[in-house]
């Protein structure tokens, strides 16, 4: 079992920490894709269509052989057509190719769109994500006192002492603005950098994420999409002391619902 520094809120080397065996899985990429894939699958929402749509109107279809309003004869494609005063037709409706008619192939609400995988698979991501977060150097570990930081502006004094603060710059630097709904509004996405696991959800966790570019979660809430972004591993990770001697047991009772 292999060893790791513990680091104080000064950036100082405070004792050493036993490392959890899953630090030393095997790093699969396919799998951690996987399961970040299945991870977005579930948040998908089914959608249906008004049964009446494209319906709702006084268009019919009466066939070549019926002479009355049949367009037979007057030069104009046999559709089903508005009926209007006087025996008269109008636009084309109901058909999918038409103005305001039907939609060609609608959503069904019965469609499975959850991709599943497997709880002991979806185990092994997660372990592989882990490890994967201390595959270019040891984990970095802090002590247990990062849990009762309870403001950002420490937090942040503390990602400095650690060498994180490029990896906020770069994540403000990299920004992507989306418009909104309204029409002034604008939604702000960060690139994902830095990952704060701790073991209980407390202040910290909310000093860190209002943080650009910067998650936090308990040790009991990791996902692989936490982990690995968009399915790519190794992402910058930050762990309590706490968090690593829970992790093992914690990946135990995990599954995708």
């Amino acid at each position: 079992m292999s060893e790791a520094d513990v680091i104080s809120l000064d950036g100082k080397s405070k004792s050493k920490i036993a490392l959890p065996d899953i630090f030393n899985a095997e790093v699969r990429a396919d799998l951690i894709q996987r399961a970040v894939l299945a991870e977005n699958s579930m948040k998908l929402q089914p959608q249906g269509h008004f049964l009446l749509a494209g319906m709702q109107t006084t268009a019919r279809y009466y066939g070549r052989m019926h002479s009355y309003r049949s367009g037979r004869h007057m030069g104009i494609a046999i559709r089903p057509r508005q009926k209007l005063g006087g025996g008269s037709q109008g636009k084309v409706r109901i058909i999918p190719s038409s103005v305001k008619g039907k939609r060609a192939h609608p959503h069904l609400v019965e469609k499975i769109l959850a991709e599943g995988i497997n709880k002991k698979e979806y185990q092994k991501a997660l372990a592989s994500a882990v490890a994967a977060t201390a595959r270019s150097s040891s984990p970095m570990i802090i002590s247990n006192e990062i849990e009762s930081v309870s403001k950002t502006k420490d937090m942040l004094k503390i990602f400095s002492i650690l060498k994180l603060s490029n990896d906020i710059k770069d994540s403000k630097d990299k920004v992507r603005i989306r418009k909104g709904l309204r029409r002034s509004s604008r939604i702000k996405h960060y690139k994902r950098t830095i990952l704060l696991i701790v073991s209980k959800n407390d202040k910290a966790i909310k000093a860190a994420r209002n943080m650009a570019g910067v998650d936090a979660c308990t040790v009991s809430q990791i996902t692989a999409n936490l982990l690995a972004p968009g399915g790519v591993p190794g992402r910058t990770t930050v762990w309590s002391e706490h968090a690593v001697k829970e992790i093992e047991e914690s990946i135990k009772r995990q599954s995708l619902k």
